[in-house]
């Protein structure tokens, strides 16, 4: 079992944003930006491009409503989108607020935070869901 499926059964805390069925909206712990958030679908799949066309169209609705919400509160140039899928073994899409392209750079040191900056961070995208 990876880390994201044990986060989707709340055996590991998370900052979570929002969840329906399918999919879970969480804050990355080791963020590149203040706000970048994971997306994932609950169904444990390793390759994006092995999820079903449904589960896949359906991932990336979810993953549009959490960014047009994160993009009302953050203040950012645009919310960046990548999918690279090689940290864990299940499908994630990353959700990264930036003003310059290298602000994406996962070869950059990450941003360490409290956890009243996660929190309040995770409040204020939940409050534009």
């Amino acid at each position: 079992m990876n880390i994201f499926s044990k986060i989707i059964n709340g055996e590991i805390p998370s900052y979570k944003i929002t969840e329906d069925l399918n999919h879970l909206a969480f804050l990355d712990i080791n963020p590149l930006q203040k706000g970048h958030v994971l997306v994932i679908p609950k169904e444990s799949v390793d390759y994006i491009l092995d999820l079903k066309k449904d589960s896949y169209n359906q991932l990336w609705s979810f993953a549009n409503k959490v960014a047009k919400a994160m993009d009302k509160v953050i203040d950012c140039k645009r919310i960046g989108i990548s999918v690279v899928g090689l940290e864990v073994p299940h499908v994630h899409i990353h959700l990264i607020p930036i003003n310059k392209v290298s602000d994406m750079s996962f070869d950059k040191e990450r941003l360490i935070m409290s956890d009243k900056d996660f929190r309040d961070i995770c409040k204020l995208i939940k409050s534009a869901i």
